[in-house]
C-alpha cells in the first residue's frame, strides 16, 4: 500500500482532490487496491491520486464517485484540479476560456490549443520538453472541457492556411488533426476560416491573438511570448484587435471554401495514413 501522507487540503486543488478521495475511501471501508480493483485502476494510482503525486482523470473521477457514492463531487472538481496545473502565466487564459460567451482567435502558424487532437497537442507540447507530457497533454486537451457545458462559447477561430501545411507530429498526426477540424463542419458554435496564402499583407502581421468577450464584463484581448501571456482590457487595444479582427474574417475563406481547402491538403499533402491521430476530443 502507498504510504499515507498527511495532506493539506487548503494546499491545491490538486490536493483537496486527493484528501476528499481518500476521505471517502475510507468512509466505505475500502483499501486503496480493494477500490483500484472496483475502478478497474490499479490501487498504486489510486494511492498516488490521493497523495496528489498523479493527476486524476475525468474517466476515474467518474469512475470514483459512482463507486464510493459521493453525488458528483469529484467529477465537479475535475475542471478546477486541471486547470491548476497549467503553467502559472496561463491559468489565467483558461480561466478567460472557461468565461467567455465568444472567443474569437487568430492562429498564424499552429491549430489552436482548444481544437488540438491528443496526437498533435503532444507533438507540440514535447517539441523541445519531454517531461511529463502524458500530464502535460491531458491539461491541455481539458481546456475543451468548455465546449461541453450547457451553455458552451462561440468560438470563432481564424487559421492561417500556413498551419494547415506546417508538419507538426508526422503526416499521420497532421492527417488526423485536419480531419479533426471537419468534425466541426455545421456545428453554429465552432467556426473554423482559413486565411489563404493568396490574402498576402494582411491584418494579423503582427502575430496570434485571442479577443474574449463576457456577458458584461469588458472584452479582454490575449497575446503570447516565450513562457509568458499577456492578457489586456485595454479599450484602445481591444478596439484595435476587435477591427483587425473583422479585416481578417473578411479576408479569409468563407467556411465551407475552408472546409473545402483543409479537405483537400489533407488528401493531397498527407493522404492515407490509416489512423486519425487521436480522433475528436473536443
Amino acid at each position: 500500500m502507498t504510504h499515507i501522507n498527511v495532506l493539506d487540503p487548503g494546499a491545491s486543488p490538486l490536493d483537496y482532490f486527493g484528501f476528499e478521495l481518500r476521505r471517502h475511501r475510507e468512509a466505505a471501508g475500502l483499501t486503496q487496491r480493494q477500490l483500484g480493483d472496483i475502478l478497474n485502476y490499479t490501487g498504486s494510482l489510486v494511492g498516488q491520486i490521493e497523495t496528489a503525486r498523479k493527476l486524476p482523470t475525468p474517466e476515474f473521477s467518474q469512475r470514483a464517485d459512482a463507486a464510493l457514492e459521493t453525488g458528483g463531487l469529484l467529477y465537479r472538481l475535475i475542471d478546477l484540479v486541471l486547470r491548476s496545473q497549467l503553467p502559472a502565466w496561463f491559468q489565467q487564459v483558461a480561466e478567460l476560456e472557461a468565461r467567455a460567451v465568444e472567443i474569437c482567435s487568430f492562429e498564424a502558424h499552429m491549430v489552436h490549443g482548444l481544437l488540438q487532437t491528443k496526437a498533435y497537442a503532444r507533438a507540440v507540447l514535447g517539441a523541445l520538453d519531454q517531461t511529463n507530457l502524458d500530464d502535460r497533454t491531458a491539461v491541455r486537451l481539458a481546456r475543451q472541457r468548455i465546449f461541453m457545458k450547457e451553455e458552451p462559447p462561440v468560438f470563432w477561430v481564424i487559421l492561417s492556411e500556413a498551419a494547415l501545411y506546417l508538419e507538426i507530429g508526422g503526416g499521420e498526426t497532421m492527417r488526423g488533426q485536419l480531419a479533426h477540424l471537419l468534425t466541426f463542419e455545421g456545428n453554429p458554435r465552432i467556426n473554423i476560416q482559413v486565411l489563404p496564402f493568396s490574402a498576402g499583407a494582411h491584418a494579423g502581421l503582427q502575430g496570434s491573438y485571442d479577443l474574449y468577450r463576457f456577458p458584461s464584463d469588458p472584452s479582454i484581448v490575449y497575446t503570447e511570448g516565450y513562457g509568458s501571456g499577456h492578457p489586456t482590457a485595454n479599450p484602445d487595444t481591444v478596439k484595435d484587435c476587435s477591427l483587425r479582427y473583422d479585416h481578417l474574417q473578411a479576408a479569409a475563406l468563407s467556411l465551407k471554401d475552408s472546409a473545402e481547402l483543409i479537405r483537400r491538403v489533407m488528401e493531397e499533402r498527407y493522404g492515407e495514413q490509416g489512423g486519425s491521430g487521436g480522433g475528436p476530443v473536443a
